[in-house]
Formats: structure tokens, C-alpha cells, sequence
């Protein structure tokens, strides 16, 4: 068979293998400052292993030190639980808090987060498996292609009756020259008929809201219609290598067993699931008054079972949240953190206060990380010939013209950097294509020619920047 490009990494190290102070050096490379939030992030991840090395008495009666973040928007709240989840060995999901409402009201349940959770464990443990099957796979889809290409041959030996022990010896070495063919990619444009198997359309098509009660029955609904509706085959002609993904996918199907994936991700999601609740600072507060309108506090109270540590139904099986690891941000501009319910503040019992961000951070944001704004404008223009060169000088002045921007508007901490980069290099980026590559020297100069007037005019500031 072909050697066909890898679609799967080797698995990265992870964060079981990681100490708080290496945790700490892989999210620098990413997020600017905010050490002391980084620290208590790192140790919280750090004490799931630890406690996953403790007898199961003791381990059963170690909660986990959930962590709310508090700061301004813009300073890498949000930053730091995405580069988690990229180092996570853990199933992570990252979930805004205002996408809940209470119960009684059309709109997403609380307990979708763990169900949404459950299908990612589902997912990684599913990808691991077909890892370690993947040329047990590879093999039995090779020689699946083959019979399929022999079955195309003219004047196939034994095609009028029995095979003898002459045919067999042919039929091997046509196999056999096939098989290096295949290889080669010499026989990928070939066409060949595949049985594929198709799930016929129910004549009733079902619609349901997506309610807190209508939410629980609705993946019990799929599979019961899944399991009525029974794949019929049907052959379809394709060329070998679509043919070639097509059996792989099969293979892989077949050697994955699906019970055993699903329990594994269940136990993956109690003893190391990671959420990550965004914009919690949206449901603080209590309204005074009553209404028919969903209340913040309501959202609360339902999302507390679910950090205090209740039982999920999903459609792999129960799932309890005692062990779960929450982590909670919010900029707290108009509430605090205080105003949330008695009862789940005392589930959050760290909280770390992120540092507003200056124009000495706004340097380092646009130059040091992997993944900095300046490194990513040079990359994009260069694939059209144009090669950008920032002086030292020229940094300096989009930081403090970020800074001043943010001061005299809204102040949206380094996501300014974005709106003040594109306003920047509008009139380069529109050039395009050019057919010599050239060399374009950004200097302080230039900078203030471009942005001075804007950030002057308050008025247009506001809509531009």
C-alpha cells in the first residue's frame, strides 16, 4: 500500500510529565507577565497528579482547588486556558458561562458542559486507540484494496470454476506486483467499486428545542433512531486512494472497540477533566425585583450541583463532577467577585488578580511570544514578497499608542494591538502580490505618520481603533 502522509502526531509531552515550574515556562512562551496566575494554574494541575497517586480513601476526599481569575479583558485570561489545553493531557473544555440559563427556560442546561466535556475524553481516547492500531489497520485495508483491484482484472484465474494449484501461484503473483504498485502510487487514479454503507433518511424528520429537559433526551433520541435505521450497502466507483481512506476509516472502525474507549473517557473526565468557565463575571449579581426573565442568580444555583459534585447522564454512561477541575475568569468591571452566591464562592477558594497591562508588557507581547502580532504580520506579507523589518523605535511607538488608546477609550488591554497593527499596515497588506520581493523598513516615523492623527481625534479613534 501507498505510504500515505501521517495524519497523526506522536503525543506531545504532557502535563502528568511536567512539573508547576515547567507549566509555568511553556505558557511564557506564549502569555506576557501574569506570573501569579500562571503559578496557581500550574499547581492546581500539578496537585490532579498527585492526587491520582494517593490511596483511592484519600484520593476520594481531596477536592479540587478550583480558580477564579480576575483582571481586565485583554490581559491573557483567556490566552492562558487555551495554551492549557494545548499542553493538557486532560480532557479541557472552555465554555462561556452566559451561553447558560436557569431551569424552566428555553436555552442551554448547565449540565450540557459536562456532556460537551465527555465527547472530547471520547474523542482523545478514541484517537489514542487508533494510534496503537493504526498498521494493524493499515494492513488489513492494504489487502482489502487488492482483492478489490484483482476482482478488476481481465481473464481473473478461476474464474469459471475451481482455482488449481497453478491459478493460486498466479493469483499470489499478480498480488504481489499489485502490492508494489500500490505502494509506488502507481494505482490511485484507478477506479474500483467500494461497498460503502449509508444511513437511508428518516421519513419523519424531528426537531426538538434545546432545553435543560428536552437537552438529557436528546442523544438517548439519536441512538435509538440510529439503531432502527439500519446501514444498507451500496457500491460506489471511486479512484484507489479515495478508496484507500475510505477502508482505512473502515479498518480502524472495526479494530476500536468503542465500549472500552467510552469507559476510559468517563474515568479521564472524573479524575482529570479540566472546564474552563469564561465571562463567570456575567451572571454576578442578584436582581432585585421578579420577572419572568432569566435571572443571573438562577444561572448560579444551577451551575453549583455541578462544581460541588452531582452525577451527569450522557450517552456514555454517568459521570460524576466531584473531581472536576473548574477554573473561572471574569473582568469584574461592574460587579465583583463578591457578588456571586455564598455558595460558590466558597467553590473557588484561589483567586489570583491579573495586572492591567502597560506599554513596557505591549513591547514584549509584540515581540516575544511564538506567536507575536509582529512575528505573524511578517510571516503573512512575506508569502507576497514583501519583507517587513520593525525598528526598536518602531515598537515602542505602537505600544504607547496602544496605551494611549486604551486610556482615552474603552480599554480592551492587548487586544488594542490587533485593531492598531491592521490600522498600521492597512496600506501595505493592499499592495498584494509583487513581483520583485521588497524590503519595507517600519520606523517610529512612519508609525506616528500613519496612527498620530487617528489617536488625536478621539472621535474617530473610538470607531477606527
Amino acid at each position: 500500500m501507498q505510504d500515505y502522509p501521517k495524519r497523526r502526531k506522536p503525543p506531545a509531552r504532557g502535563l502528568d510529565e511536567m512539573s508547576p515550574k515547567e507549566v509555568v515556562e511553556a505558557l511564557d512562551r506564549y502569555v506576557v507577565g501574569q506570573h501569579e496566575a500562571k503559578k496557581a494554574v500550574a499547581i492546581a494541575l500539578r496537585n490532579r497528579i498527585r492526587r491520582q497517586k494517593l490511596d483511592d480513601d484519600m484520593a476520594e476526599e481531596v477536592a479540587p482547588k478550583n480558580i477564579i481569575m480576575i483582571g481586565p479583558t485583554g490581559v491573557g485570561k483567556t490566552e492562558i486556558a487555551r495554551r492549557l489545553a494545548r499542553l493538557a493531557n486532560s480532557p479541557f473544555l472552555k465554555v462561556e458561562a452566559t451561553k447558560f440559563t436557569e431551569v424552566g427556560y428555553v436555552g442551554r442546561d448547565v449540565e450540557s458542559m459536562v456532556r460537551d466535556l465527555v465527547e472530547i475524553a471520547v474523542d482523545m481516547v478514541r484517537e489514542d486507540k487508533i494510534a496503537e492500531i493504526e498498521e494493524k489497520a493499515e494492513q488489513n485495508a492494504e489487502e482489502r484494496l487488492l482483492d478489490m483491484l484483482l476482482a478488476t482484472l481481465q481473464n481473473f484465474p478461476g474464474e469459471g470454476g475451481k482455482l488449481e494449484s497453478k491459478d493460486l501461484v498466479r493469483i499470489e503473483t499478480m498480488r504481489e506486483k499489485l502490492r508494489k504498485q500500490l505502494r509506488a502510487g502507481k494505482l490511485d487514479q484507478r477506479i474500483i467499486e467500494v461497498e460503502v454503507r449509508e444511513h437511508p433518511m428518516s421519513p419523519v424528520s424531528l426537531q426538538f428545542f434545546e432545553g435543560s429537559s428536552i437537552e438529557e433526551l436528546q442523544f438517548n433520541m439519536r441512538d435509538l433512531l440510529s439503531g432502527l435505521m439500519e446501514a444498507k450497502p451500496k457500491k460506489r466507483r471511486m479512484p484507489v486512494d479515495e478508496a484507500a481512506e475510505y477502508v482505512m476509516q473502515e479498518e480502524e472502525q472495526k479494530l476500536v472497540d468503542m465500549e472500552q474507549v467510552a469507559r476510559i473517557a468517563l474515568d479521564r473526565v472524573e479524575q482529570g477533566g479540566i472546564i474552563f468557565l469564561d465571562e463567570i463575571d456575567k451572571i454576578a449579581g442578584r436582581e432585585s425585583g421578579h420577572g419572568p426573565d432569566v435571572s443571573r442568580e438562577g444561572v448560579q444555583r444551577d451551575i453549583l450541583p455541578i462544581i460541588e459534585g452531582t452525577t451527569v447522564s450522557t450517552r456514555y454512561g454517568s459521570v460524576r463532577t466531584d473531581h472536576i477541575l473548574f477554573i473561572a475568569a471574569g473582568a469584574f468591571h461592574v460587579s465583583k467577585p463578591t457578588d456571586l452566591i455564598p455558595e460558590l464562592q466558597g467553590r473557588f477558594p484561589i483567586r489570583v488578580e491579573m495586572n492591567a497591562l502597560g506599554e513596557q508588557d505591549f513591547v514584549r507581547i509584540l515581540q516575544e511570544p511564538k506567536n507575536a502580532l509582529i512575528k505573524q504580520y511578517t510571516a503573512l506579507l512575506e508569502t507576497e514578497g514583501l519583507k517587513l523589518r520593525f525598528s526598536a523605535d518602531a515598537v515602542r511607538e505602537i505600544s504607547r499608542l496602544a496605551c494611549a488608546v486604551n486610556e482615552s477609550s474603552e480599554n480592551i488591554g492587548a487586544r488594542r494591538l490587533h485593531t492598531i497593527m491592521e490600522a498600521l499596515l492597512e496600506d501595505i497588506s493592499f499592495e498584494g502580490k509583487q513581483r520583485h520581493p521588497r524590503k519595507i523598513q517600519i520606523t517610529a516615523d512612519y508609525v506616528r505618520r500613519k496612527l498620530e492623527g487617528i489617536v488625536r481625534d478621539k472621535d474617530l479613534s473610538r470607531y477606527i481603533l
